[in-house]
């Protein structure tokens, strides 16, 4: 069976939603080479079909809606070495797919429910319609492998109130429901049994009007519909404060400190500290680095930096060894390059952001 399924669902007034879902339910639909290049032309073929009015963006299983870029795939083309342009070829097409989805002209709805990480952000945040329900786990956890949140985090993390981006890409903290609508990363929180309610109400609109609009409409009547399944609570948004004062500091150094030299019982904290004590100190770096670099770049511009740096942190053991320590031999034991943040040296950290080619392979975009 494919690892996409796309079905064509006519609707009452003689037009056409498109369901494309992703149909890996073993992997937690993590996102391979394949499902990109099967996707893409079919989004581009929808974008100039005037018969397809919306576009429903899913996945097979509840557990996930998508938990990430298949990293382990990707670890084995680096380590066998046979096929060194992997990289750049894995990320140029995942980096296409979701500059499409973020410039489509027709309405996407990305139903966001379960564990929605890495590159399933990367899918979720171009959609023109974000849902999430009760059971969506959102988070950016790249530190923990030795990359840094790419497919568009660039972007969207330096767009979250204060720092919250800047805490979230060092600790890879969990996003739930109410805390991806205060920080922007979904517009609707809908009940997680109402997806079949939602597609019988897709194909019964009348789409003689403006799509986005129509669609708008439907989901704002099936979030009023789901105000007893959600919780209000935000432990994002309550510990705000906080997150404001521990990353209010002149060095990543002074920020290692203040982190390391915490004190608390409160469970939230407890894990931000547990990771980012944890994760890459070289990634540390790389993300707050990549987020200062990218505050003022367009959505094309931060796409392409993204890329040179994503192939640049393919050609260092940081990345390899990550997803080894983590999802290969899963010791969780990783050996670092530098074994501190303050040991990371800027001319090493300088050279994750050359370019390796003199014309970036999305110059085209």
């Amino acid at each position: 069976m494919s690892c996409v399924l796309f079905n064509e669902h006519a609707t009452l007034d003689g037009n056409l939603v498109l369901e494309i879902s992703l149909n890996s339910e073993r992997s937690l639909n993590a996102l391979t080479l394949e499902m990109i290049q099967l996707i893409e032309p079919r989004l581009t073929a929808a974008a100039s079909d005037h018969r397809v009015k919306a576009i429903v963006l899913t996945s097979a299983g509840e557990k996930a809606f998508c938990a990430g870029g298949d990293v382990v795939g990707l670890y084995k083309y680096i380590t066998a070495g046979d096929q060194p342009d992997f990289p750049e070829q894995y990320f140029t097409s995942e980096y296409r797919l979701d500059y499409l989805i973020h410039t489509h002209p027709k309405p996407i709805i990305c139903w966001g429910s379960g564990i929605v990480m890495g590159g399933g952000m990367g899918l979720m945040n171009g959609c023109s319609h974000r849902i999430v329900t009760q059971t969506s786990h959102l988070a950016m956890p790249e530190v923990t492998i030795g990359l840094y949140p790419d497919v568009g985090g660039s972007f969207f993390l330096n767009r979250m109130p204060g720092r919250t981006g800047l805490f979230l890409g060092l600790t890879g903290n969990p996003i739930y429901a109410a805390d991806a609508l205060f920080l922007g990363l979904a517009d609707r929180f809908i009940d997680a049994n109402k997806f079949d309610v939602m597609m019988t109400r897709l194909l019964a609109n009348d789409w003689s009007g403006d799509a986005n609009i129509l669609v708008t409409k439907m989901l704002r009547e099936l979030e009023h519909e789901s105000v007893e399944s959600f919780r209000a609570d935000s432990p994002i948004q309550d510990h705000y404060e906080f997150i404001q004062c521990i990353t209010d500091q002149d060095s990543l150094a002074d920020l290692m400190q203040e982190m390391e030299e915490l004190e608390s019982e409160d469970p939230w904290i407890i894990r931000s500290k547990k990771a980012i004590t944890h994760g890459s100190p070289l990634s540390i770096h790389i993300i707050a680095e990549q987020l200062e670099r990218s505050r003022h770049l367009s959505l094309k511009e931060v796409f392409m930096a993204e890329l040179a740096l994503s192939v640049q942190c393919c050609n260092n053991r940081e990345l390899p060894e990550g997803i080894r320590a983590l999802l290969i031999d899963k010791d969780g034991n990783p050996d670092w390059t530098f074994k501190a943040v303050r040991d990371v040296d800027s001319d090493f950290l300088e050279t994750f952001f050359k370019s390796p080619w003199e014309e970036n392979p999305l110059t085209s975009l």
